[in-house]
């Protein structure tokens, strides 16, 4: 059996990888779609009604699939990177180094925040699939797993924070890539 917290350094790892080749600035926008990702979950959990009526009457497994849907949609979309960011990539590319080492940085951001975010909706659900178990008391991974939940995206992006978050997040986007 493997541990959730290897799994999830190993996504962190490989978010690295793909950070290092594709770049800063395209990075920072699936980050900053992530971010989206979570505080649009957030704001229908809370003030839409029929969201609340479908993850409630749903059971877990609907809990989880909606919240890992907006999540990985908004991810998806977040690495079709458009072309206006063309000319970042253009000047970033004649400083190579500095452009993969951010890449780097934001690539395990990312990682971090994607599939940090799932697991913690995993988590929140109760672990609801057949195949992966919530981790228990007395493993040394387990307790590894068990100490990373609470630093997971969602447990430290709730209210406020996930406001002050995207009023910067989007001041950066009109700022730089507009």
């Amino acid at each position: 059996m493997v541990s959730l917290a290897f799994v999830f350094w190993l996504f962190v790892v490989l978010g690295c990888v793909v950070g290092m080749t594709r770049g800063w600035a395209k990075e920072l926008l699936v980050a900053f779609s992530v971010i989206l990702g979570i505080f649009i979950i957030l704001v229908l959990e809370t003030y839409v009604g029929f969201i609340q009526t479908l993850i409630a009457s749903g059971g877990p497994k609907t809990e989880f699939w909606v919240r890992a849907l907006v999540i990985l949609v908004l991810s998806f979309f977040g690495y079709q990177t458009p072309g206006a960011i063309a000319r970042f990539q253009s000047a970033a590319r004649r400083e190579k180094l500095q452009d993969s080492l951010l890449g780097i940085v934001l690539g395990g951001v990312n990682g971090y925040l994607i599939v940090g975010s799932i697991w913690y909706y995993m988590h929140r659900a109760g672990y609801p699939f057949d195949l992966i178990r919530a981790p228990q008391a007395g493993d040394q991974l387990s307790e590894a797993a068990v100490q990373l939940i609470g630093y997971l995206p969602p447990s430290w992006l709730g209210v406020p924070e996930i406001y002050f978050v995207i009023a910067v997040a989007f001041t950066f986007v009109v700022i730089v890539f507009v």
